[in-house]
């Protein structure tokens, strides 16, 4: 069901909640400034673009979405998939993508898919944020050196290269802009967490080059007058070609958005002792990305640091977040103009904080002493996403994962000959498992783990040593918690197979639900027989006697 999570927090809203709220919404507000500003330049489009987005995608998510505290608005992680949008099909293809992107997450939401999004393999999630980080610092290296480059392109390691051909053009007071950016960030949380090292940053750097006049590019002349308003919302121009162009993009915008955010949820989640609902969740993000781009803005999602912000300073309802947009929209309205000011080193300074904190170079490093499979997505993903593209990195990392988690579970499927191991079965024809004895003519196989496609061959091969079958053939199946369809065709066969030399198949122990189920559904139990279908090895023991006595 669509239920935004404010419906729940209205009926019981005091005086206090309020006070709490509009403190956490303006703190939030006054953290968000700098980072929208910051992703939008860093993505390829204009700095008010990225407050655009912050205003209407945040106050949106907070309204309709299903997590009290989440913040939503431009995040780091969108920074390479808008770069690469806007090279390739311009401000015009982005936000027919980012629409395209938002119906996508609100079919998503409706489709109840937000179950599915948040078991995404945690090794994939890390190396692909793990990759965007080096893909976000290695793009502010221009910036932060005050480096004479007109355009930078695209691919990684072009970037580098242009990077040490302009090398001898550094320019030191950039450099000293951005160190000096970097010791403020990373000192000022010694001081205070209630007003942010990157706000302050941008104050006393926006100071010392004014004052000084120090020849560093700012934001004003790169980029012409902020507007001191929101623009007129326009429905982007969409047709047939340019939405088949940019199907990839968007679902590429839609499935990284519908897993930060969801990431996002669940970190608030483990802050506050809540829990989200993660399908209206998505139908908030797609409607925030809707609106995103009908106001010129980028696309949004949650943002796990300023969700974190909001918490850490009681934001305890959506409340919270609606403020922090309105705080937004009142710079923009009463102090947009001041924003020409910031320098661009001081900017990058701020993103190479992002990149940092966004590395997880804990997680990487801890992931890469744990198991192979684990290891090869982590670094599929990572290096897919800096070398190549995200939703390559996305695609082909998740599929590892799913084949890697496939070898895992045939590896965990084996089935034993139990009465003819000498460790199970003595000589006197007793199982000495279970203490029950084996009549003459009867064999009996043992299946453990899921007998699906990936492990059916080892089924059919167990059968295969046995040779001439036996007059009866047992299967037990208390310990096989699913099958699929080719485990039932393989039983099948082997039922087929041991008609047609008179001998009886009798399955034994099926107690899961879902076996029998499929049992059932695929008409098997009607070959086999229901009577030759027991509950219990015991009850599959008397059917073989009694079928013997009764020939």
């Amino acid at each position: 069901m669509f239920r935004p999570a404010i419906l729940d927090t209205i009926r019981n809203y005091s005086s206090k909640d309020l006070t709490r709220d509009l403190l956490a919404g303006l703190i939030v507000g006054v953290v968000a400034l700098p980072l929208a500003i910051a992703f939008a330049i860093a993505s390829g489009v204009s700095p008010e673009k990225g407050i655009y987005t912050a205003v209407i995608a945040g106050f949106i998510i907070s309204f309709l979405g299903g997590s009290k505290v989440q913040i939503g608005g431009p995040t780091g992680a969108f920074i390479i998939v808008v770069y690469g949008i806007v090279q390739q099909y311009g401000i015009d293809g982005l936000g027919v993508a980012t629409l395209m992107a938002g119906a996508m997450l609100m079919i998503m939401g409706f489709a109840k898919l937000g179950a599915v999004i948040k078991f995404i393999p945690y090794p994939l999630v890390v190396g692909f944020t793990s990759g965007i980080a080096v893909i976000i610092f290695s793009s502010q290296l221009k910036d932060l050196f005050g480096f004479p480059i007109e355009q930078l392109p695209a691919d990684f390691i072009e970037k580098w290269k242009i990077y040490f051909d302009a090398a001898p053009g550094v320019n030191w007071y950039a450099c000293s802009i951005a160190a000096l950016t970097l010791m403020i960030v990373m000192a000022w949380p010694k001081i205070t967490h209630k007003i942010p090292g990157s706000l302050i940053a941008i104050l006393v750097c926006s100071a010392v080059v004014h004052v000084l006049d120090l020849p560093v590019e700012t934001i004003g002349s790169r980029f012409p007058a902020i507007p001191s308003s929101l623009p007129s919302p326009v429905f982007p121009d969409m047709d047939l070609a340019s939405i088949r162009k940019l199907v990839q993009p968007a679902f590429t915008i839609a499935l990284l958005g519908g897993i930060e955010s969801l990431l996002s949820a669940m970190v608030a989640d483990g802050m506050t002792g809540d829990r989200h609902r993660s399908n209206t969740e998505l139908v908030a993000q797609g409607v925030a990305n809707i609106f995103s781009a009908t106001f010129g803005g980028i696309p949004a999602t949650g943002a796990i640091a300023r969700t974190a912000t909001n918490v850490k300073n009681e934001g305890r309802t959506p409340v919270a977040g609606m403020v922090h947009a309105l705080t937004l929209l009142l710079i923009i309205l009463f102090a947009g103009q001041w924003a020409a000011m910031v320098p661009m080193a001081t900017l990058a300074g701020i993103l190479v904080m992002v990149a940092y904190n966004m590395s997880e170079w804990r997680n990487f490093r801890a992931i890469t002493k744990g198991s192979r499979s684990d290891l090869a997505v982590l670094l599929t993903s990572f290096i897919l996403t800096v070398m190549v593209d995200l939703t390559v990195a996305i695609e082909i990392g998740l599929l590892l994962a799913v084949f890697l988690f496939m070898r895992k579970l045939i590896q965990s499927t084996s089935v034993k000959i139990l009465s003819i191991d000498n460790e199970e079965k003595n000589n006197t024809g007793i199982l000495e498992n279970d203490k029950y004895r084996i009549p003459e003519g009867v064999e009996v196989f043992e299946v453990t783990g899921p007998l699906f496609f990936g492990a059916a061959y080892k089924f059919k091969d167990a059968i295969r040593l046995v040779g001439k079958p036996p007059r009866f053939l047992i299967i037990r199946m208390r310990n096989i918690p699913v099958i699929d369809a080719t485990g039932i065709n393989a039983i099948k066969e082997v039922h087929k197979e041991i008609k047609k030399q008179g001998s009886k198949l009798i399955l034994s122990e099926v107690v899961h639900e879902q076996v029998w189920n499929e049992l059932k559904r695929s008409r098997l139990l009607f070959a086999i027989g229901k009577a030759n279908v027991t509950k219990s090895f015991e009850g599959a023991l008397k059917r073989c006697i009694m079928l013997k006595e009764g020939a």
